[in-house]
């Protein structure tokens, strides 16, 4: 499994996250800082990524369209981006079921 970061969290984040989430890049490695929030859905989409966003907008959006591709949603507040990477790093298991549930498009991590 594979993160698309969005641009409201740290590019920082995808080294730290490659040994549990390979693959994982960032919004800007491909021109996308400035896309659209369906822009990026559709990117994800066609590249397997699984979003990772603090913005609740792609909450919205797979209500609308359902999976692929998944959304995981970092509802955490104002927080540093080391919070966040151990929120990852602690939600590890919970993050890989809802990647192996077939059913589930949307995970809410707070």
């Amino acid at each position: 499994m594979k993160f698309l970061l969005d641009q409201n969290l740290s590019a920082r984040l995808v080294e730290e996250l490659q040994a549990d989430y390979p693959g994982t890049g960032h919004v800007r490695e491909f021109g996308l800082d400035r896309a659209s929030d369906e822009a990026l859905w559709e990117f994800a989409k066609e590249k397997g990524f699984v979003l990772l966003s603090k913005d609740a907008d792609f909450h919205q959006l797979s209500f609308l369209h359902g999976h692929p591709p998944k959304v995981v949603w970092a509802n955490l507040g104002n927080c540093s981006t080391d919070q966040i990477l151990e929120t990852l790093r602690m939600r590890r298991d919970d993050i890989a079921q809802f990647h192996q549930d077939e059913e589930a498009s949307f995970l809410r991590l707070s």
